[in-house]
């Protein structure tokens, strides 16, 4: 059974600034808007139709610049987050196309966006089951999240994301460690909103870890 959660985000979420050409700044900045709307403010058959429109949009800006890292990894982003709320062995397929997308980012260019297409894919990793279901590899997320913090060794996505898997696996130690350091990274103004329930979903794990490890 999946164990994707609407706050996958990822998943997404969660990206840093870069420079670029302005359309295309443009098309990302309402991309992310729309997508932390849809991820976090939005549920049921609300949500499901305001993935299957922002996977579409996400399609084309994959289309309209087909050489640039980001529009790959932000693809990735939407559909591993339609693939969070849609659950199931239904969300196996747009999983696989989050994959595909987030490894071209990583063909084009490993730093854009501050590494952000290795934490995507770990966290995709290891949320996917494993063999023979899907293609899940705890060994494989942990890799490409210490490539993720080697990009970016205090940003709140890539600590959170992180510091959730590591939760998940049991080391509540270094997940704290990891959860303060995104705690820490505040918010940013190009990313208020998402930030703001990027914060909240920190609060709530820091919680869960400070429990775990006063047993």
């Amino acid at each position: 059974m999946y164990k994707f959660t609407l706050a996958f985000y990822l998943i997404l979420t969660s990206v840093f600034a870069t420079a670029v050409h302005a359309d295309e700044a443009q098309d990302l900045a309402d991309i992310q808007q729309k997508w932390a709307i849809a991820n976090y403010e939005l549920e049921d058959d609300a949500q499901i139709d305001a993935f299957t429109q922002l996977s579409e949009q996400s399609t084309l800006f994959v289309k309209n610049y087909p050489s640039s890292a980001q529009t790959h990894i932000w693809n990735g982003i939407v559909l591993a987050s339609f693939a969070g709320a849609k659950g199931g062995l239904g969300a196996l397929g747009l999983a696989k196309e989050a994959k595909a997308s987030l490894e071209n980012a990583l063909s084009i260019d490993g730093t854009a966006l501050n590494g952000s297409a290795y934490a995507s894919l770990a966290t995709l990793y290891s949320k996917v089951p494993g063999w023979p279901i899907g293609f899940g590899d705890d060994d494989k997320a942990e890799k490409l999240f210490k490539q993720a913090l080697a990009f970016n060794l205090e940003g709140i996505d890539t600590n959170y994301l992180y510091g959730e898997y590591l939760y998940d696996e049991g080391d509540y130690k270094q997940a704290k460690a990891r959860l303060l350091v995104a705690q820490a990274a505040g918010i940013r103004d190009t990313r208020a909103k998402a930030d703001k329930y990027r914060q909240q979903a920190i609060s709530q794990l820091l919680a869960k870890v400070d429990k775990k490890l006063k047993r």
